[in-house]
């Protein structure tokens, strides 16, 4: 890529997003609840109860499209019950875009660190999707009718590299069918080697600094990955787990620094579980430099924040970007392309 110059998409985001939508509905068991229990026992990693006695009086709540001031109202069964947060400034993130492979079907993108790829969290807006969303509008009419542009595989926050975004509903078909290929064969074979991989018309490759000095040239990994419950993470905290799904990941030495203790591999990886580099080289006993959340055996780092489940954060939450020292090169074959850094 030495030399070269690409197209660069991006517009400025707004000081503030667009707010969102929370929507519940009454389940039986929370019939003849109180308003204000509901949203204080249901979400209080939220907010105290004071926070949503303020939400209540501010106007953020309906009840079935009627706005509720009451914080003593029962709720029934069957109701929808939806909370509006305000909009909010999201943490400061790049905005642009290189473009560094397009056709009629696809994109592929040069994702800078520190983007989320997604909606989640306090990022609701400030993602690649959203400028996707904006650049097809500014597209004229006949082609952004057709235009449907989505990523088809998730980078990390903090990792930079190759994303690639399918531009019609086919496109997206088409990929998932690719990066799903031989993902389903890992762990059937305990013996599985990454020649498998070759296979694949898509392969994933990572380079990463980690702490530490890797004495072998080459390290297997096949350790499973899944979910434990922890307090503040709604959904689950993934992790180094002999009850997880199964997972492969294979690492090659690049570089040893002996004085300053770290060591630059390429990882490919087979399978696609979430945060699986970060697992895998942590729980050989070689964190990601610059990774606040797993530590040797890949198991989170209990004190940081990024545990904090902040998809309900209070209107007006700060929040510290991290970055890691990773970044992903995606080789891609499709009829005749092929996209790769080097």
């Amino acid at each position: 890529m030495l030399g070269r110059s690409f197209q660069v998409i991006g517009i400025p985001w707004p000081d503030l997003n667009d707010g969102l939508f929370y929507n519940d509905v009454v389940k039986p068991s929370d019939s003849g609840m109180s308003l204000i229990e509901f949203y204080s026992r249901k979400y209080k990693s939220s907010a105290p109860l004071e926070g949503w006695l303020q939400r209540i009086q501010n106007e953020q709540i309906t009840i079935d499209g009627q706005v509720i001031t009451d914080p003593e109202t029962i709720l029934r069964i069957g109701s929808e019950v939806v909370y509006r947060r305000l909009p909010w400034k999201e943490p400061d993130t790049p905005y642009l875009l290189e473009v560094l492979y397009e056709d009629d079907e696809m994109i592929a993108l040069n994702k800078p660190s520190g983007l989320q790829v997604l909606p989640g969290g306090v990022f609701q807006q400030r993602t690649v999707l959203t400028q996707l969303q904006w650049w097809s509008s500014k597209q004229s009419s006949s082609v952004s009718e057709e235009l449907h542009p989505v990523p088809v595989h998730r980078l990390g926050r903090g990792t930079s590299g190759i994303l690639l975004c399918a531009k019609t509903r086919l496109a997206r078909t088409q990929f998932a069918a690719y990066f799903a290929d031989g993902t389903s064969c890992v762990g059937r074979n305990r013996n599985n080697t990454m020649e498998e991989g070759t296979k694949r018309k898509i392969s994933k490759i990572y380079r990463a600094l980690v702490a530490g000095i890797i004495h072998d040239d080459e390290v297997s990994i096949d350790q499973p990955i899944g979910r434990m419950r922890y307090p503040g993470v709604a959904q689950g905290l993934y992790v180094a787990t002999s009850s997880g799904k199964p997972a492969y990941s294979k690492v090659n030495v690049l570089e040893r620094d002996e004085q300053g203790k770290h060591t630059l591999v390429q990882v490919e990886i087979q399978s696609g579980r979430p945060h699986q580099i970060r697992i895998h080289l942590s729980s050989i006993g070689h964190p990601l430099i610059g990774d606040p959340l797993y530590v040797a055996g890949g198991q989170p780092n209990c004190l940081h924040s990024e545990l904090v489940d902040q998809s309900f954060a209070e209107d007006g939450v700060n929040y510290e970007k991290q970055t890691i020292n990773m970044f992903g090169i995606i080789n891609v074959w499709n009829g005749m392309h092929r996209i790769f850094t080097h």
